[in-house]
C-alpha cells in the first residue's frame, strides 16, 4: 500500500511566520498544505481569511487543501478559489444544498471535498460521492487543534472506504484530529490515503515527524 498524502495543518504553525513555515513544510516532505478556515459561528474559534491564503500563495507549489468551516459557506467558495485554494471542502451543514455547493466548487476549477463531523451520518456521501473528489472524516469536534483523536472514527473510516469503494470512486479518504504516529497506521488500515496532522507535525522536527506519519505501521481495524 502506497504511503498516505501527509496535509499538515497550518492552524499549529507560528503564525506570526506563515510564509516560512509554509515553506519549511514544503521542504519537509509535505504532500498538501491544509488550511483550516473558521468563522466564529459554524464553530468557536476564528481563523484564516482568504486575504491570507492568497498572500501565502506564492511561498509554495503545493496544493492547498482548504477545509471550509464557515456558513453558510456559498457565498465563500469563490473568494478561496481566487486565493489559491486548489481543494475546496465544506460541511454538508453549512448550507442548504450541498449537492449544489459542491457542483459550483467544481465550475470553479477547484476539486470539492466533503467533511463528516464525529456526529454526522454517512448517508449524506452515498448521495453525492459522484460530486467529491475527497472525502474527510473528522476525528474531533472540529473548532481547535490539538484535540484527542476519537477512536470510533476508525470505524466511520471503514464505512466511508466502503462507500466510495462500491461507487468505484477515486476521491481520497481524508482524516483529520489528533492525528499521531501512534494511530496514523491504524486509519491507513481503516482505508484512509490522506492524513491532517497539526500538533504532531509542528513540535521539533517537521521531516522527521513527516516521515513517521508516513511510514507507521498499517494497523488491521478489523472486527
Amino acid at each position: 500500500m502506497a504511503a498516505p498524502l501527509i496535509c499538515p495543518s497550518i492552524l499549529a504553525s507560528d503564525f506570526a511566520r506563515l510564509g516560512e513555515e509554509v515553506r519549511a513544510l514544503e521542504a519537509a516532505g509535505a504532500d498538501w498544505i491544509h488550511i483550516d478556515v473558521m468563522d466564529g459561528h459554524f464553530v468557536p474559534n476564528i481563523t484564516l481569511g482568504p486575504d491570507i491564503v492568497k498572500a501565502l500563495r506564492p511561498h509554495t507549489r503545493l496544493p492547498f487543501d482548504v477545509h471550509l468551516m464557515v456558513a453558510p459557506v456559498d457565498p465563500w467558495l469563490e473568494a478561496y478559489r481566487e486565493a489559491g485554494a486548489d481543494l475546496l471542502t465544506v460541511h454538508p451543514e453549512s448550507g442548504p444544498h450541498v449537492h449544489r455547493t459542491l457542483g459550483r466548487i467544481r465550475q470553479l476549477g477547484a476539486k470539492a471535498g466533503l467533511v463528516f463531523n464525529p456526529g454526522t451520518p454517512l448517508s449524506i456521501l452515498e448521495e453525492v460521492v459522484d460530486l467529491v473528489d475527497l472525502v474527510l472524516i473528522m476525528s474531533v469536534n472540529p473548532g481547535f487543534g490539538g484535540q484527542k483523536f476519537i477512536d470510533g472514527s476508525l470505524r466511520k473510516i471503514e464505512r466511508a472506504r466502503a462507500i466510495l469503494d462500491r461507487a468505484g470512486s477515486p476521491a481520497h479518504l481524508q482524516v483529520d484530529g489528533g492525528v499521531t504516529s501512534a494511530n496514523a497506521g491504524a486509519c491507513v488500515g481503516a482505508g484512509a490515503d490522506a492524513l491532517v496532522a497539526g500538533s504532531f507535525v509542528f513540535k521539533g522536527d517537521y521531516a522527521a515527524n513527516i516521515a513517521a506519519l508516513k511510514s507507521a505501521p498499517n494497523a488491521s481495524t478489523a472486527g
